[in-house]
């Protein structure tokens, strides 16, 4: 009799396979797996597999634009009061004021400018999102964060400045460098300034990432497949 064919990956059974790599990455680093937040990164994401994820249980979502955002999540949030959204992609000053009316954290500050936009959004909303600070580790040009030797600098601009509380920092490697130093010294730096939370690692590297710290790891297509053109 004919072997018969695998079951079909499903987006359930990626999720479960994804919190067993970080159970047992986390459990290698002499750490409890209830310490590091799964962040299904959604964007440009088919809308179905999203509905997949919150009939399995998931319910923190990483989008990486406003507007792409706002198109799907109001409407699922009747359904799913607790749901977390998450803003990883660079934010603009003048879209603050909806990322701080949808999203429950904010991963991307990285200059003054928007640190004053953020605080005047607050306080126009009513609400407060926890906010992240990206750190520019590998000093590339071309992306967004702030310099490693600028982040004292922007701390104490956010903390003294506009009176903003800061949950943590987040990073994203150069993609043709190992990840662990880059990991390493966000770690370090975070608690260097005293900040609780660290997001780092993605779907190629969320191990190495729960090995060096991470309490945050932000996992995409390894949930829900290859994402749309």
């Amino acid at each position: 009799m004919p072997d018969s064919d695998p079951p079909a990956e499903t987006v359930q059974s990626r999720l479960t396979a994804i919190q067993a790599r970080i159970a047992r990455a986390a459990g290698e680093a002499g750490r409890k797996a209830e310490e590091i937040a799964l962040v299904a990164v959604s964007k440009r994401q088919p809308e179905d597999r999203i509905d997949e994820a919150l009939a399995a249980g998931h319910r923190r979502f990483g989008e990486n634009r406003v507007q792409d955002a706002q198109a799907r999540w109001p409407r699922r949030r009747a359904g799913y009061p607790d749901l977390r959204l998450h803003l990883l992609g660079p934010l603009q000053t003048n879209k603050a004021r909806d990322a701080v009316a949808l999203f429950d954290v904010i991963e991307s500050l990285d200059r003054p400018k928007l640190a004053k936009a953020l605080a005047a959004a607050i306080e126009a909303e009513g609400r407060r999102p926890a906010l992240f600070i990206q750190v520019n580790t590998g000093a590339e040009p071309q992306k967004s964060g702030v310099a490693v030797d600028g982040l004292g600098g922007l701390l104490e601009q956010c903390r003294e400045g506009f009176g903003l509380e800061i949950a943590g920092l987040m990073c994203i490697p150069p993609i043709d460098d190992p990840p662990a130093p880059h990991f390493a010294l966000l770690a370090e730096l975070a608690a260097r300034h005293g900040l609780p939370q660290v997001s780092m690692g993605m779907t190629g590297d969320f191990e190495t990432a729960v090995h060096q710290g991470a309490t945050e790891v932000r996992v995409g297509t390894a949930i829900f497949g290859a994402r749309e053109a």
